[in-house]
């Protein structure tokens, strides 16, 4: 055996004797299904997509890709400085311009790569940057592969952050709109104050608050309240890309040295073209309405059973079980009862927080949320 199998093998079983080792399950669904996956042969009710406004599914996105196919083709062919940039792409970033109010935009194929690109391109071992804890695994890899200094605040803590951002003047404060496993909000306007006020720049993740969080609203991002915003397409879109807003020359200056962009074939054109479409869906408050009208629904039928959340007021709702052992049994209980519910431990959360990360949308029936519910209350109990 090779030292380099030695090493992979060690890991390997260390992770599984945890409870940590990660595996992959084949899942399928069926279009028009919704909420519905099959796994090794049972129908499971789904709890764990991001898919908030249900479009993965929609009618109008699958039309969306059949058009985007038969207008463009179905591979873009080259980097986007090569042959790989088309109206499709143009349309959505200006699409996406309108819809937040910045100058302009950058197309990615997935979120994981736009986070990374835009630390490590925008900044370098002299760099300082404060961030909060809970900023998402590709931010963090893109910092460290910086060279940044990363300086960390207690989640959501501003007194915390203005101690650092007081202290070491840095280049850029950086958190999330909706953090991905607590389901939390930012206070993105206070820390766009913090960040103005000191001469930085603010950067959002907003992965899981674009398209949920209702326009006009004290915690929906624009351009009004950050520097740059990152909007993934995979969330509330239900579709496959990401994209960097900000400003002219921000966006200039990334065209011209994020290698992930110079060196990646382009998103699809008919990816971008599916992607236009969800933005547009996503305008008119509708289905945010609707989303809110289940995320309320949730909380109700949980309190009622005595069942304890996290307070958040987004799709994402934590119970947190803590034991990994008691996570794994409680996960087990809610398949063989036809649930699928995320069940997260660390490193993804922190030590003595497994929990299990129940996610919404607005294809979720009444019945569908009390059964959910009673389940959770009888796994609990066990």
């Amino acid at each position: 055996m090779t030292r380099l199998q030695q090493k992979i093998d060690d890991r390997m079983q260390r992770a599984e004797q945890s409870g940590l080792l990660r595996r992959r399950q084949k899942l399928s669904q069926t279009v028009g299904c919704a909420n519905r996956l099959v796994h090794q042969g049972s129908i499971k009710h789904n709890f764990a997509s991001n898919d908030y406004l249900g479009l993965s599914q929609s009618p109008e996105l699958i039309e969306a890709l059949g058009e985007g196919a038969r207008l463009y083709g179905v591979g873009s062919g080259a980097s986007p400085l090569v042959t790989g940039y088309s109206d499709a792409h143009a349309e959505l970033e200006q699409a996406l311009c309108e819809a937040t109010g910045h100058e302009a935009a950058l197309l990615f194929s997935s979120g994981f790569s736009a986070n990374s690109a835009l630390m490590k391109t925008l900044l370098d071992k002299e760099s300082v940057v404060v961030a909060d804890k809970l900023i998402h695994a590709s931010l963090i890899d893109g910092l460290l592969e910086s060279g940044a200094q990363l300086k960390r605040f207690a989640h959501n803590d501003l007194g915390a952050a203005k101690r650092l951002v007081d202290k070491h003047q840095p280049l850029a404060v950086v958190t999330e709109s909706v953090f991905s496993m607590d389901g939390d909000l930012a206070p993105i306007n206070e820390l766009y104050g913090l960040a103005k006020g000191n001469g930085a720049w603010l950067i959002v993740d907003d992965a899981h608050g674009f398209g949920v969080l209702p326009q006009g609203g004290h915690n929906r991002v624009d351009a009004s309240c950050c520097d740059i915003q990152i909007v993934t397409f995979g969330k509330a879109l239900g579709c496959q890309g990401a994209a960097i807003l900000g400003s002219n020359a921000g966006i200039d200056f990334l065209v011209a040295h994020a290698r992930d962009y110079i060196y990646s074939t382009a998103l699809s054109p008919a990816s971008a073209h599916v992607a236009l479409k969800a933005v547009s869906l996503t305008q008119d408050g509708e289905r945010r309405g609707r989303l809110a009208q289940v995320i309320e629904a949730f909380k109700l039928a949980t309190k009622a059973r005595g069942l304890e959340l996290l307070g958040s007021k987004t799709p994402i709702q934590p119970l947190v079980v803590g034991d990994i052992d008691k996570l794994a049994k409680v996960d087990r209980e809610l398949k063989a009862a036809g649930f699928w519910v995320g069940a997260i431990r660390p490193p993804t959360v922190p030590q003595g927080s497994a929990r299990l990360r129940i996610t919404l949308n607005v294809k979720h029936t009444q019945a569908e949320l009390e059964a959910l519910a009673d389940q959770l209350q009888r796994a609990l109990q066990d």
